[in-house]
C-alpha cells in the first residue's frame, strides 16, 4: 500500500476506530491516533491514563513509540490523524518526528495543519547544534 492509497479521511477513520481501545477511566476522553508511514503502513496508538496523572500517555506518543519500536525514525511519517486537537507536548513530538501534515478534529471541524503551524516559534534538536 502506498501513501496515495490512504486518504486523510481513511486515516481519521482509523483513529476513530482505535480510540475505542483507549484506557481513560479518569477522564472518559478516549483518543485515537493513526500514523501513515512513507512505506504505506498505518501505525495506531491510544491514550492510556494512570491515577498518577503525569504517568499517562497521549495517543500520539503511544503511536510514535510503537512506530519507533518497529524501526521507523523521524522523517518516516507522512501524516497523522488524531481524534482531538493535540496537546502542547504532542505538538512538539509531531514536529520532531517530521510529520508532513496533521489531521484532527477541532469541535465539529476537521483541520489539517503542518506541525510548525501547530507549534509556532518551534525548534528541534538539530536547531540546538
Amino acid at each position: 500500500m502506498t501513501d496515495a492509497q490512504v486518504t486523510d479521511g481513511a486515516l481519521l477513520a482509523a483513529a476513530d476506530a482505535i480510540a475505542a481501545c483507549a484506557y481513560a477511566p479518569y477522564s472518559s476522553f478516549d483518543v485515537g491516533c493513526a500514523l501513515l508511514t512513507r512505506d504505506g503502513k498505518v501505525v495506531e496508538g491510544v491514550n492510556v491514563e494512570n491515577a498518577a496523572y503525569p504517568l499517562g500517555i497521549c495517543a500520539e506518543r503511544a503511536a510514535f513509540s510503537r512506530a519507533i519500536a518497529m524501526g521507523y525514525r523521524p522523517g518516516d511519517f507522512v501524516a497523522v490523524a488524531i481524534t482531538a486537537s493535540p496537546c502542547g507536548g504532542c505538538r512538539q513530538w509531531l514536529l520532531e518526528m517530521g510529520v508532513e501534515r496533521v489531521v484532527f478534529r477541532n469541535d465539529e471541524n476537521v483541520v489539517t495543519m503542518r506541525p510548525d503551524e501547530l507549534l509556532p516559534e518551534s525548534f528541534t534538536a538539530a536547531d540546538l547544534r
